[in-house]
């Protein structure tokens, strides 16, 4: 007779789980991963085999982990910019194939939320899992009244998973803030707070389904864009009901293509659905993967996850607005100015590599498709302005950031040479032809104008020429050129002499003591072995600044 065994439980769903094993399981985690990339890089080679491998066992750990890491482990699938297709294409696997609970466990979740048993409160209840993500699952039920849901089911034991995970995250924080200082302008403690207060809304149903409410209503004129019914009647805290509504997962491109729907309208729908959330309605969805996302067979979007949302004053509001339109116009200065006011850039005397970075990203990315050619020069531009450290990225700005990029990786899966601002085109013509009523569409309509006149009166291509030879003979355009390549192996060569000097400095030292010992004066040579353990010390450091300068070198070729 074969018995069929129970699969290991996972580190974090350990009924007895302290704070100092819960740090140990975490800090052994990164510690071995970052062990394993070194290995990569110096011994095992980066062969694609090899990579995937490694990412492989990269979506275990963060599956072992839990709840808090795989949500970290899910932003980090869309970023094909930065990562390798391997990692990409493992992470991925965290969107939707994450370990489902039993559904015995489900059933005792909302028997004692609710407050009823099963079947008083549905007529149908499926046992299996239609979804399973990382702070929860889905079961779909019917009601006694014939109409047919889904029920949201968080996993037990949530809320005191993240309570350990926060303070070890808490601790982290600390270690880098004390140790390493060059980690403060990214102002960790600000974007742990926010992670924090997302994840904490995140696992209140009775706050995603008022967030659904709200978004519904929004959206109650755009019959293309579609949200869920909530029946508050079966919900709680821990347990959300939804109205059933099917689709085609975003990003399944073949499927939707068999399906006579048109990718490329897809793609308008959702850029101009996110620009209204951003621009007009200042509540938008801040964790838009394709698990939370699909098209139905008319080619509408249907939104399902609410629980991470986020809120802009109406001052970002308005910032945004006036950038999105000096985008349009490719005007520098406006673009600048405004980044500056929003607190993404921190203004410097020489702001000439930031101009230059967003002449290029204008010139690059806003009237043509998305090239590989031009995402690498995109990173070498990038790699030269973050050597100066001119930017600044507030805490609240990254969740508007990771929604932007996540829908870019969508929008690029369905169509490799789709254009942002040709899709933006009916949110700009819409905005253009309206009659604004409030201050709030008012000012986007005159932005809206100004553009079009821009456009009207742009000089032709003979115009521009004769324009920019003036500006050269007045001196108001320099011209520099600049070698990337030069650059980093010049610095690296400046740690490499460094590293030189202090490991010269100790040895002499070290020679110094030993010949003092030699001589029977022990307390004279104990100094100087004092000394030489202190320069060895700083030659380590020395050592480790030339290998991430190495990395960051790698990283950007």
């Amino acid at each position: 007779m074969v018995v069929k065994t129970a699969p290991k439980p996972l580190r974090w769903q350990r009924s007895n789980y302290s704070l100092l094993g819960r740090q140990l399981d975490i800090f052994s985690s990164a510690a071995q991963f970052m062990f394993y990339l070194w290995w990569d890089d110096k011994v095992a080679g980066k062969t694609s085999h090899h990579r995937y491998r490694r990412a492989e066992w990269l979506v275990g750990t963060l599956l072992d982990l839990g709840p808090t890491f795989i949500k970290i482990g899910q932003a980090l699938s869309t970023r094909a910019d930065i990562l390798p297709k391997e990692y990409v294409k493992a992470l991925a696997t965290l969107q939707d194939q994450v370990p489902e609970f039993s559904s015995l466990e489900a059933i005792a979740v909302i028997e004692s939320e609710l407050g009823n048993s099963l079947y008083s409160l549905f007529r149908d209840f499926d046992e299996f899992p239609i979804a399973a993500a990382s702070l929860g699952q889905v079961h779909k039920a019917r009601l006694h009244s014939g109409e047919d849901v889904v029920i949201k089911v968080q996993r037990p034991g949530l809320e005191k998973l993240f309570q350990l995970d926060f303070q070890a995250l808490q601790d982290l924080v600390k270690i880098c803030n004390r140790f390493f200082p060059w980690t403060r302008k990214y102002e960790l403690q600000e974007i742990y707070q926010e992670f924090v207060n997302f994840l904490s809304q995140e696992i209140d149903y009775v706050q995603e389904g008022k967030n659904a409410d709200r978004f519904r209503d929004n959206f109650k004129d755009y019959s293309n864009i579609i949200v869920p019914k909530i029946y508050w009647r079966y919900t709680s805290r821990k347990v959300l009901a939804m109205e059933y509504l099917p689709g085609i997962k975003i990003n399944d491109r073949q499927t939707l293509e068999s399906c006579g729907i048109d990718v490329q309208q897809v793609n308008v729908l959702g850029i101009c659905c996110y620009l209204k959330q951003l621009l007009e309605d200042g509540f938008f969805q801040a964790d838009p993967h394709p698990g939370n996302m699909a098209v139905n067979q008319e080619g509408s979007i249907i939104f399902y996850d609410f629980g991470m949302m986020a809120e802009m004053k109406s001052l970002a509001k308005d910032q945004m607005i006036r950038t999105f339109f000096a985008v349009l116009r490719k005007d520098t200065e406006a673009v600048l100015n405004s980044l500056i006011e929003m607190g993404l850039v921190v203004p410097v005397p020489d702001m000439k590599p930031v101009r230059r970075m967003i002449t290029f990203l204008l010139e690059n990315f806003t009237e043509k498709p998305l090239e590989i050619r031009a995402l690498r020069e995109l990173r070498s531009e990038l790699y030269a302005m973050f050597q100066q450290q001119p930017f600044r990225l507030p805490a609240q700005m990254t969740f508007i950031l990771k929604s932007l990029t996540t829908l870019d990786g969508i929008a690029r899966t369905l169509d490799p040479q789709y254009n942002p601002v040709a899709c933006a085109k009916p949110f700009i013509r819409r905005v253009t032809m309206a009659r604004g009523k409030t201050s709030l569409i008012s000012g986007l309509t005159q932005q809206a104008r100004e553009f079009v006149k821009y456009r009207l009166q742009q000089p032709r291509q003979g115009e521009i020429i004769r324009r920019m030879e003036q500006r050269i003979e007045r001196g108001e355009l320099e011209f520099r050129v600049r070698s990337l390549e030069s650059d980093r192996l010049l610095k690296r060569l400046n740690l490499g002499i460094k590293s030189l000097i202090y490991a010269c400095v100790s040895g002499f030292f070290l020679v110094a003591g030993a010949v003092l010992w030699i001589g029977t004066y022990p307390g004279g040579a104990i100094a100087f072995f004092t000394l030489s353990g202190f320069t060895f010390l700083i030659f380590l450091r020395s050592l480790l600044n030339l290998s991430v300068q190495e990395k960051l070198d790698n990283l950007s070729e």
